[in-house]
């Protein structure tokens, strides 16, 4: 690989595991220590990761996120279990919302064969996958497009999620935590979450636990904002005994062979 490569590999693997010695990434690479430790050095400037005593993790300030094509395949089998746990949720004839990202794409496969139902987003490739499916009713927000996440961002997105009545809207995050709430570093998708906290009767919140503890710059709401919240089983049981001290009902989803 060239250093570029190199860089984006490391990223993706702590990204994917948040914690890993160098040695893991020296082996992983197959190169020296040292090369790791220069790439490390230039992510770290990036503020995309952290140095600890023998290895790296992630920065629990969130810069940047992945782009879609680089986080699809992360925690797959978590995002999947997830998406499942939505789906039961959603009744036949509700207009729901599906956020964008790669664990909502989940709750698409998850509920493409219901009945009557109406699903709006902002996710081409959510739109694009339900087009088989004849009988949903499908909108798509339109506005600014985020081309990394293959979504529509900003105010022309967030204006048409605010004239709508919404059953439920499952929302997608990057970085959330107690003191924090749920954040992001994109400006333009704060508008478009907080369209949806004014518009949807239940409001629900699917993120895997390795986005638990991280925050990005633009706060979007506190997580008491939410109605719901689905993640996985690595979740702390402190962290879930605290978020369900918030009100929030809370689904912790496991893999079908876990």
């Amino acid at each position: 690989m060239i250093p570029a490569e190199r860089r984006d590999y490391i990223y993706r693997y702590v990204h994917e595991r948040n914690i890993v010695p160098i040695n893991e990434l020296a082996q992983e690479l197959g190169v020296s220590h040292m090369t790791v430790r220069r790439d490390i050095q230039w992510l770290e400037t990036e503020g995309k990761v952290v140095s600890v005593s023998g290895g790296v993790k992630l920065n629990d300030a969130v810069k940047q996120e992945l782009a879609y094509s680089e986080k699809a395949g992360i925690r797959h089998d978590n995002k999947v279990a997830i998406g499942q746990a939505a789906a039961a949720m959603v009744e036949d004839g509700q207009v729901i919302y599906l956020d964008a990202g790669t664990t909502t794409f989940e709750v698409a496969k998850g509920i493409a064969r219901k009945a009557n139902l109406t699903v709006v987003t902002n996710d081409f490739t959510i739109v694009n996958y339900l087009m088989q499916y004849p009988q949903l009713t499908l909108f798509h927000t339109g506005g600014l497009v985020d081309v990394r996440n293959r979504s529509c961002v900003g105010q022309a997105a967030a204006g048409l999620l605010q004239s709508l009545n919404l059953d439920l809207a499952f929302i997608s995050s990057s970085s959330w935590e107690l003191e924090r709430g749920m954040s992001t570093p994109t400006e333009d998708k704060v508008m478009v979450k907080q369209a949806l906290l004014q518009v949807a009767r239940r409001r629900i919140l699917v993120s895997d636990s390795s986005k638990y503890g991280k925050y990005g710059m633009f706060r979007i709401c506190p997580l008491q904002a939410l109605t719901d919240i689905i993640s996985d089983a690595g979740l702390a049981d402190e962290t879930a005994e605290q978020l369900r001290s918030l009100g929030l009902q809370l689904t912790l989803a496991k893999p079908p062979d876990t």
